[in-house]
């Protein structure tokens, strides 16, 4: 399994419009990606966005991230959409979960 956290915060005078069409693309594009298993995204109150994206292996996962338009979309969001940005790669990340079902 491969886990990848992704923390930013967006440029002021970023084109909202653009980047949402953007992210819906990217989403749309990645579920159909071989190894693709979950995505989520996350607003804090103060603005910092969160995205995990989690892969059956890094292997799948450095595929996606070498994609062609992907890769375009990675160099628009350098140059237009993000005022800083953190990548966190976890390979084979620990798994402790927690469900309560009824018997």
């Amino acid at each position: 399994m491969y886990m990848n956290v992704f923390r930013s915060r967006k440029r002021a005078d970023m084109d909202a419009a653009a980047y949402a069409a953007d992210d819906e693309r990217m989403v749309e594009l990645a579920q159909k990606h071989p190894g693709f298993v979950s995505y989520e995204y996350f607003v804090a109150p103060d603005g910092e966005t969160v995205a995990i994206s989690i892969w059956d292996s890094v292997e799948q996962a450095r595929a996606w991230g070498a994609h062609p338009e992907h890769a375009a979309v990675q160099a628009r969001g350098k140059a237009h959409y993000y005022e800083s940005f953190t990548m966190y790669v976890c390979i084979d990340p620990a798994v402790i979960s927690f469900s309560r079902q009824e018997a």
